[in-house]
């Protein structure tokens, strides 16, 4: 799978900018991203690329007296997610019971480190897994979906657009110790979802305009009484998607908030 690599310079460069710029970008496609010194780096399929998005962000750009420049150029396959690796080093994640989860990143936003990783988590640990079943819409490195799994969920569903995340899920998978006969990492988008896959728990972590547009199908796999925890999104996002949420009979039951970045749990009724 090729991809492109654009190189965003923020003038002037704040962290909150960086965060801002990242989340719009993943509105557009991008799904990879690598702070630097003065911007970030983001990655995106090439197939997927719309230089006319790009250009209208930077233009637009929502960050009060905060300039934009950037370049475009295809991707060397085997460096970017190699220098994202390379820069970060971690702890295994604490979950509950004394149980640790490791995995090797290969995207950002599927580390432990990014906040709505952490803030999904979180929701996970309010909830009991015992025994429960649960889907991860696109799973990236597989986090969400394998620590439900160390918390006591007996069989997962996970399903990522891009090859490399699925490869690195199933790398992940190894790692910790999960009965593989348990699992099931696909290919594909929600579509590869199928009538026999239904679930207690869905967790999602992508973009807002996924969310809404897949939401539909996320509670048809969700059983009466299950729950689903959404996250990848500002406090802005959050109307469009309680609004949509609610539509499809689900009702809040709990919320976090890390920085600009906002989770929403809702039970299925």
């Amino acid at each position: 799978m090729k991809y492109c690599e654009a190189s965003f310079h923020l003038s002037p460069y704040s962290e909150a900018a960086g965060d801002v710029l990242a989340a719009l970008l993943a509105d557009i496609g991008f799904d990879t991203f690598l702070a630097t010194p003065d911007g970030l780096k983001a990655y995106v399929q090439t197939e997927l690329l719309d230089e006319t998005a790009v250009a209208s962000l930077a233009e637009n750009f929502p960050v009060p007296d905060t300039g934009i420049s950037y370049t475009i150029a295809a991707a060397p396959d085997e460096n970017w997610n190699t220098a994202w690796e390379q820069d970060h080093r971690f702890e295994p994640i604490d979950l509950p019971g004394g149980r640790r989860l490791t995995v090797v990143p290969r995207q950002a936003f599927g580390s432990g480190e990014h906040a709505t990783t952490r803030m999904m988590i979180k929701l996970l640990c309010s909830l009991d897994l015992n025994s429960a079943t649960v889907i991860d819409a696109g799973c990236g490195t597989g986090i969400l979906g394998f620590a439900a799994m160390l918390m006591g969920s007996s069989h997962l569903v996970a399903y990522d657009i891009d090859e490399w995340s699925v490869a690195n899920a199933r790398d992940n998978l190894l790692l910790n110790d999960i009965a593989s006969a348990c699992v099931e990492i696909r290919l594909g988008d929600s579509s590869v979802l199928t009538p026999a896959d239904t679930c207690d728990v869905l967790v999602a972590n992508i973009n807002r305009n996924i969310l809404l547009a897949d939401l539909p199908t996320f509670v048809a796999h969700v059983r009466s009484g299950g729950h689903v925890l959404l996250s990848g999104f500002y406090e802005a996002d959050i109307h469009l998607l309680y609004e949509k949420a609610n539509g499809q009979g689900l009702v809040l039951a709990g919320s976090e908030a890390d920085g600009d970045w906002r989770a929403l749990l809702f039970q299925k009724y």
